[in-house]
């Protein structure tokens, strides 16, 4: 299967601003695309790339006042094979797990696990544990939570997902994910693509979508409360402790998104 992805961003500036990307594929699909991968800038300034803490490959550079415009297109080959989840996967003790793991079990930003720890064992305290525990976290989070674009607040952490009961596909990632490291198991935030292949397509814009990776028998599973069942096509951009470790851009200064297109299609 071959994937067209890509997107295009336009910024208003009212001064040159120092900007971070993390808009490329993650290292692990590098190999999947029939061309070289680049963000694009308009007017073209450098571009400096890196890669992160956890492997991200990201961009950085200096946006000039004005008009900015970022944009990117490839294709990635794909198995076409729906995801695998981790069913029958079993929970580590914590002294057993690497320690690069770790993090993955504490609180971060938007993932409050001391707030929500007595919530998480109220409900889940009596479920067998590993992959059992995961789904059953990603089915209450599923059925408890509103999606709607409306829903949507940069500002809206865990707990106020689980008050509000509504929120975007970052919120459900940050409940479950919050739930989860409550109950010792390590789990983290990721984003990238996600077409409509292999399901009903959905009329809204489409847009970056997030997922979270579980650890469960020595190896991360990916995950999805959002949608709840496997998919095909996942193209993962990064992963991180929580949504803040993932921004699609950074800017170190006032700025206007004006325009946001993205695009994950399947090419016949």
């Amino acid at each position: 299967m071959r994937i067209k992805i890509g997107y295009e961003l336009i910024f208003q500036l009212p001064q040159p601003t120092p900007m971070l990307a993390m808009m490329m594929v993650r290292p692990e699909r590098l190999g999947d695309l029939e061309q070289t991968e680049a963000l694009q800038v308009t007017p073209v300034v450098p571009v400096w790339n890196y890669t992160d803490a956890q492997g991200n490959r990201c961009s950085r550079l200096v946006a000039p006042a004005g008009q900015v415009r970022f944009f990117y297109d490839n294709i990635c080959r794909d198995t076409g094979i729906q995801e695998t989840w981790g069913f029958g996967a079993q929970q580590h003790d914590i002294q057993d797990l690497p320690v690069d793991v770790l993090p993955f079990l504490l609180a971060s930003r938007y993932c409050e696990v001391d707030r929500m720890l007595a919530i998480a064992w109220s409900l889940f305290g009596t479920t067998i544990k590993g992959w059992t525990l995961v789904q059953a976290v990603c089915d209450w989070v599923n059925q408890h939570v509103t999606f709607g674009y409306q829903y949507a607040n940069p500002m809206r952490t865990a707990s106020g997902v689980y008050e509000e009961r509504k929120g975007v596909c970052r919120d459900f990632m940050h409940l479950a994910v919050t739930f989860l490291r409550a109950l010792n198991i390590p789990a983290r935030y990721s984003t990238g693509y996600l077409g409509d292949i292999g399901v009903p397509r959905d009329p809204n814009p489409m847009d970056f979508s997030a997922c979270m990776e579980v650890y469960l028998g020595g190896k991360w599973w990916v995950h999805d409360p959002r949608h709840n069942v496997p998919r095909i096509g996942r193209i993962l951009i990064g992963h991180g402790r929580d949504a803040v470790d993932v921004a699609m851009t950074t800017s170190f200064g006032p700025h206007t998104l004006q325009s946001f297109k993205v695009w994950t299609d399947e090419i016949k």
